[in-house]
């Protein structure tokens, strides 16, 4: 799937793209307790998207990475599009 093809509330997605950019990681309180949490963006040929990271997956990419987002969801956070991981 290409990232202009995303839509708000979109499950079981794969996405294959290059880490534009990376922001700074922060720590949180969830209702599940302490967790990190860092945003980036991931690009293809036909767009961009924010891809939000949690806990583990914070460390396991860097600016410049191709990564394959498997069985993905998008949602919308303070009125922007986001790919999720999970």
């Amino acid at each position: 799937m290409k990232i202009r093809e995303l839509r708000n509330g979109m499950r079981g997605v794969d996405v294959e793209g290059v880490i534009k950019s990376k922001g700074e990681v922060r720590n949180i309180v969830t209702r599940y307790g302490p967790a990190r949490v860092v945003d980036a963006v991931l690009e293809d040929d036909t767009g961009e998207i924010v891809l939000t990271l949690w806990n583990e997956n914070v460390d396991a990419v860097e600016e410049g990475d191709k990564v394959k987002i498997v069985n993905g969801y998008t949602s919308v956070f303070r009125g922007r599009l986001q790919l999720n991981i999970g």
